[in-house]
């Protein structure tokens, strides 16, 4: 069970996964520990050596209730992971608050970054589109049992969470307190990468499902039309959790990008 040090001595959790392929990062979401990529971790490690870990606070990380939560800050935890993983370069894939913390660490250590994918993610305010007041209602709901089932239903459609009893992995980690959840909706919700967003120069996927509401898809065009060079993807009828329900088309699009800078998605998608 390997952890990294961060720069202020926190112990991050992480895991290794793979047949010795090129380094892949994948990065969860908000409040979130590394269980968020179970359902397609093992199609990505397949082709490449993934790397998953816990954010500061989730997970086997520790959980320091300091000022330390920030999307840049959580980039400098990854390069404590990639640095003690022995990694000098990898592929970066995140998605959601792990988008926002991928394109961190791609415009401040472009070194580091090969190829990049941003998945259901924003440039952060004031320049992204934020989610409406009735999706920020339905999930602040005194009924934990109702604010649950609005946030699957911004998760994944109906029909499949029909047919997908669970457990679902995109739901939050519930071991964590009370501090660490608040100061992870702080860091996301301070994100503004907008004026960083031109230094990236790793090649760059951005992919979005068209009827995400929790990060609004119109967020996707902002970040790929401010990345240079940037190639959007869209995934027709997906929700937030477009990677985990469309993986179908998803990792293919994605794989495909990451082996051949290619990003075509599915016939028929």
């Amino acid at each position: 069970m390997p952890y990294a040090t961060a720069a202020d001595g926190a112990a991050l959790y992480y895991e290794v996964h793979g047949a010795g392929g090129p380094p892949l990062l994948l990065l969860s979401g908000q409040s979130n520990d590394h269980g968020w990529w179970d359902p397609v971790r093992a199609d990505f490690a397949a082709t490449f050596t993934t790397l998953v870990w816990d954010y500061r606070g989730t997970g086997r990380s520790d959980r320091p209730d300091t000022d330390s939560y920030s999307t840049p800050g959580f980039a400098r935890d990854a390069l404590a992971v990639l640095d003690h993983a022995g990694v000098q370069r990898a592929h970066v894939y995140g998605t959601s608050m792990g988008g926002r913390v991928a394109q961190w660490l791609a415009a401040d250590h472009p070194s580091r970054v090969d190829r990049l994918v941003l998945g259901c993610t924003s440039p952060g305010a004031p320049h992204g589109v934020e989610r409406g007041p009735e999706v920020r209602r339905a999930l602040v709901q005194p009924d934990a049992r109702a604010a649950r089932e609005a946030l699957l239903d911004l998760m994944y459609t109906p029909s499949y969470t029909a047919g997908h009893p669970g457990p679902f992995h995109t739901l939050g980690d519930p071991s964590m307190p009370g501090h660490a959840r608040r100061r992870h909706l702080r860091a996301s919700a301070g994100h503004d990468a907008w004026e960083a967003l031109p230094r990236i120069t790793a090649p760059t996927l951005v992919v979005h499902g068209t009827d995400d509401r929790f990060n609004p898809t119109a967020n996707a065009p902002l970040l790929a039309g401010r990345v240079p060079g940037a190639t959007l993807r869209l995934i027709p009828g997906a929700r937030h959790a477009y990677f985990e329900e469309f993986a179908h088309e998803a990792t293919p699009l994605v794989l495909g990008f990451l082996r051949d800078g290619e990003a075509v998605l599915p016939p028929g998608a």
